[in-house]
């Protein structure tokens, strides 16, 4: 098992080079459009950020980068589209480690025993890792926003067509090779599923930090509401290839304030070198282009709520308590 884990860590640390690398290639490019936004909650949740996400660069003739902003109103309803279906094998857990970026909870890929299907996607996908991006402070974190609301922070599950392709590392640089669950934090209850990582973070504070981490299932980060929205993206780390189909949750998961301060006590850097705390570690939002936002749920039913009084939504909800809310 040992053996195994440090073969996993060494083919994951080449890759990250290979990452790297790729990023330094095409710093020459020209900047992508920033996000239009006039508060200045969002200037400041760019001043700071790591190396990798300070230039909103682009592909060269790329038109479906990620993130991007999700307008409500905009997004189109598709009733074509299925449930998605998860099916996660909590013994396919291998390790959590810090890549100085992130940090990753790495699966067992080598089978179907933890994959989704169904939803937007027509083939299995085999889950790969699970990380997350997050700010210096709550007001920001997100790399999606919905209606330019940000969250502290976002969750990504990362999976392969193992169908369609031999490996990861061939099917992140193809047409539909990827398909990413977004799942947005927002403060309120502890969350026991997440408070076993967060117990374990302390152990992997440095870059290329690894312990290993098994039984976990990771259905536990998802939110009960089946709703999403659904789009055709990339990845938001280099080397940003357009392959991903993103699956974005409507409702966010709760976490508390003494989780996330956790999470902003890692660091970007290895051990022996000047600490620098892993905060901020998302991209900026990216043009969306002339693509379409599909949704699984309709829409009329928020924009009723949003024409009614506050008064009457209230009485709304007391008399169904589960319809009167909005969740995002």
């Amino acid at each position: 098992m040992v053996f195994l884990t440090k073969l996993k860590v060494t083919n994951m640390t080449h890759f990250s080079k290979q990452l790297t690398t790729l990023w330094g290639q095409h710093q020459h490019l020209i900047p992508a459009r920033a996000c239009s936004l006039a508060t200045c909650t969002y200037k400041n949740r760019y001043a700071s950020l790591h190396p990798l996400w300070q230039s909103p660069i682009t592909i060269p003739g790329g038109s479906r980068q990620s993130p991007i902003n999700i307008q409500w109103r905009d997004s189109v309803y598709d009733p074509h589209l299925k449930p998605l279906e998860i099916r996660y094998d909590p013994a396919t857990c291998l390790h959590m480690w810090n890549n100085g970026y992130s940090f990753l909870v790495e699966f067992e890929d080598t089978t179907d025993k933890s994959i989704i299907t169904g939803g937007p996607l027509e083939n299995n996908y085999r889950l790969k890792q699970f990380h997350f991006h997050w700010g210096a402070i709550n007001e920001w974190g997100s790399e999606h926003t919905i209606d330019c609301k940000v969250f502290p922070a976002e969750l990504h599950l990362v999976h392969w067509n193992s169908c369609k392709y031999e490996s990861f590392e061939e099917a992140l640089m193809e047409e539909n090779g990827l398909a990413v669950i977004g799942v947005f934090l927002k403060l309120g209850a502890n969350h026991s599923g997440l408070q076993k990582l967060v117990d374990a973070l302390p152990s992997i504070k440095h870059k290329d930090d690894l312990v290993e981490f098994d039984e976990f299932d990771p259905s536990c980060l998802l939110p009960s509401c089946p709703d999403y929205w659904t789009y055709a993206g990339s990845l938001t780390t280099p080397p940003l290839s357009e392959s991903v189909t993103w699956i974005i949750k409507k409702k966010a998961i709760e976490v508390d304030d003494d989780q996330l301060e956790v999470f902003r006590m890692l660091l970007f850097t290895p051990a022996g070198e000047e600490e620098q705390r892993m905060v901020d570690n998302f991209r900026p939002l990216q043009p969306i282009m002339d693509r379409t936002v599909r949704s699984s749920f309709l829409i009329q039913h928020r924009r009723n709520i949003e024409t009614r009084s506050d008064e009457q939504i209230h009485h709304a909800q007391q008399e169904t308590p589960q319809a009167g809310h909005v969740r995002l």
